[in-house]
């Protein structure tokens, strides 16, 4: 569906732009963004380096593993069903952590274990579990105590205080998790799972 969406942009783009006599900086446009494409993953790479490494060391340590028996009372209150030993605390934890630091890149494939684990818990049922929709509602309103991607952008395009965004971010993210939350705890009770 989404290569459909996509598609219809290029297309409505091009052709507006033929309307409207900017072909050129149409096609300038193309040529300027996949530069600036590359730049931006270049400028972001020393970034990801060091926050993936340190949450690697904290993995390869142990950290991770007494961090998650830290939070493992709140996530099996928060998680309805999900037993302290089961095998998604872990990369939930991990999760959370790298949302955490703003690393959503880093968050993406650790969510993904986490999914394919509470999937294993949702054995025979063709819909997902309700911890399954909660744990993907958290990961898209993902708190955020540092933006690292953003503060990133920010400072390579020669802003004065790139971490000035810190507060706002913590503030909207903390509203968005307490909102995703709790209309997922109220749905959970008219559509159950079964």
């Amino acid at each position: 569906m989404m290569n459909y969406i996509w598609i219809a942009i290029i297309f409505f783009s091009v052709i507006t732009s033929v309307f409207n006599g900017t072909a050129n900086e149409l096609s300038k446009g193309i040529i300027t963004s996949g530069n600036t494409a590359v730049d931006l993953c270049f400028s972001l790479l020393g970034t990801f380096c060091l926050w993936n490494g340190l949450m690697n060391i904290a993995e390869k340590s142990g950290l991770s593993k007494t961090c998650s028996k830290l939070f493992t009372p709140i996530l099996c209150r928060l998680f309805k069903g999900l037993n302290k030993n089961s095998e998604a605390i872990l990369p939930i934890c991990l999760n959370i952590t790298s949302n955490l630091l703003g690393l959503s890149n880093t968050a993406t494939p650790i969510g993904i274990e986490a999914i394919k684990k509470l999937s294993k818990e949702n054995i025979g049922k063709s819909t997902p579990s309700n911890n399954m929709v909660l744990f993907v509602v958290m990961n898209s309103a993902a708190l955020r105590l540092i933006p690292t991607t953003v503060a990133t952008i920010r400072a390579n395009h020669e802003s004065t205080n790139p971490l000035e965004i810190l507060t706002p971010s913590i503030i909207t993210s903390i509203c968005a998790l307490i909102v995703g939350i709790t209309m997922t705890k109220i749905l959970e009770r008219f559509f159950k799972h079964e």
